[in-house]
């Protein structure tokens, strides 16, 4: 689909992903909030539609107020590139296929995925259990030591209240074949897919 379109025709799942959409003129995400497609991109979500928005992907998620908070500039003011661990929360349609607390490898790409959001906001994610990944070590520990970005309460990935929408700063499509480095990025699609053909 492209950012004129106005329709969504024989869609079942949506996948914003990754990249610089408009230049990250004004705000990452913000332009592409007002794109047109978006509007039904929106328009299918709040039908129950599946909808994956990684990295650039987040930023138009929460910019079009499909989920909650903003990614602002990541705490060392520098461009972040690197493979991270991620602990799961196995409790959504994006993340059924892992065991809970699981630890993954998903590699990062990003000048803003410092994500922030009002003490309430962060509260209702935490106690409503919709926190689906965060960045922590290898053995699942979580502290700053272990935050690339500055993301509160290490947050990489969330979900709305309804749980048929993921944001995630991480790239997923990057850990999906072993012979370029892993794949534990396969079980967020193999977890979605799942709910899509079971529909």
């Amino acid at each position: 689909m492209w950012h004129k379109d106005q329709t969504l025709h024989g869609i079942d799942l949506v996948i914003l992903p990754g990249g610089f959409s408009y230049g990250d003129y004004l705000r990452t995400g913000a332009i592409a909030s007002f794109s047109p497609i978006i509007e039904q991109v929106i328009e299918f979500a709040n039908k129950g539609g599946p909808v994956i928005g990684i990295c650039n992907g987040f930023q138009i998620l929460c910019e079009s107020k499909l989920l909650p908070g903003i990614l602002i500039k990541n705490k060392k003011l520098s461009f972040v590139c690197e493979w991270s661990n991620l602990k799961v929360n196995n409790k959504s349609i994006f993340s059924s296929e892992y065991k809970n607390n699981e630890i993954i490898k998903i590699p990062i790409s990003h000048g803003e995925g410092n994500y922030q959001a009002d003490k309430s906001i962060i509260n209702e994610l935490e106690s409503e259990n919709r926190i689906i990944f965060r960045y922590s070590s290898e053995s699942g520990q979580i502290n700053d030591s272990n935050n690339p970005n500055g993301s509160i309460n290490n947050i990489a990935g969330i979900i709305n209240k309804e749980g048929n929408v993921l944001g995630m700063m991480p790239h997923p499509e990057k850990a999906s074949e072993k012979l370029i480095g892993g794949d534990d990025g396969l079980g967020i699609f193999k977890s979605v897919l799942k709910r899509v053909l079971n529909d």
